[in-house]
């Protein structure tokens, strides 16, 4: 059956597919909308698997935090290239998947995947339909989830780095600079533990013959090395677990030191740090 301009459009409009995608789609289902918009998805599909090797490197972080202060959510969508991190209809689809997350209070990212949006049909569906448009693979590489007594965040100048800190013992601090000033230093140091006991046992075993070898290539003597490679641990941490990290901007200060003068009872109950490409 001859396919018209305003077939092809209102196609368009249903899926947001392309003008051409649209015109294939419906020669091939004879004029039935339904059925195109079957094809359509396929095609999504089809695309996903062939690029799901791909790497993502490009992307956008979203962040909302409730209006009592008490709970942060931070979501991260990412693509392979710029250009299409940069197409409305990814950024739109980010802010729905966002909208969701916050809506139904969602706990975890499989659990957002699953959520419907306003169609009834689930996140990932929405997901492998842009993946047919755009020619690119997209995936929820990160979706964290935080409540505490106040959470602050924290989204960097390129969007594609969020934090949240979550804060305990605030009674009636206003933490919101403070949290702003850790909350940057968590983005710029990579802390990967919140506290000593906080680093896995994995870890720490290595980092412990990392140091004896280094020892012992130093020509130290073997009796002295289980003593060289605990001190260099207690540097590990003091680099690498955010209590012990030195303020940033006062060196003078470990993070601990800093919540301390800040208000009695202080703490960082935990943080989640996510970034799109590293």
């Amino acid at each position: 059956m001859a396919i018209t301009a305003q077939d092809v459009n209102k196609l368009r409009q249903m899926t947001g597919a392309g003008m051409m995608d649209c015109k294939k789609a419906l020669q091939e289902a004879d004029g039935d909308f339904e059925q195109a918009v079957d094809i359509l998805r396929k095609q999504g599909q089809k695309v996903a698997a062939k690029r799901a090797d791909n790497a993502v490197s490009e992307g956008t972080v979203l962040v909302k935090i409730s209006a009592d202060g008490t709970n942060g959510k931070l979501v991260a969508l990412a693509c392979e290239t710029e250009p299409v991190s940069n197409v409305e209809d990814f950024k739109n689809l980010a802010q729905s998947i966002l909208d969701k997350a916050v809506a139904d209070d969602i706990a975890d990212k499989d659990a957002l995947l699953a959520a419907t949006l306003e169609d009834g049909r689930p996140v990932s569906e929405h997901i492998v339909d842009l993946v047919g448009k755009l020619g690119e693979k997209l995936e929820i590489t990160s979706y964290e989830n935080v409540t505490a007594d106040q959470v602050v965040p924290y989204i960097h100048s390129n969007g594609k780095l969020g934090v949240l800190v979550a804060f305990d013992g605030v009674n009636g601090t206003d933490v919101n600079e403070l949290g702003k000033d850790v909350a940057m230093q968590i983005a710029a140091m990579k802390p990967i533990a919140l506290d000593k006991d906080g680093v896995d046992s994995a870890t720490v075993e290595r980092e412990i013959e990392v140091g004896k070898e280094q020892a012992r290539a130093e020509g130290k003597p073997e009796a002295m090395l289980e003593k060289i490679a605990q001190g260099k641990l207690q540097k590990f941490y003091k680099d690498n677990t955010l209590l012990n990290q030195e303020f940033v901007k006062d060196s003078s200060l470990t993070i601990r030191q800093l919540l301390e003068k800040t208000a009695k009872g202080l703490t960082v109950k935990s943080f989640k740090r996510i970034a799109i490409g590293g």
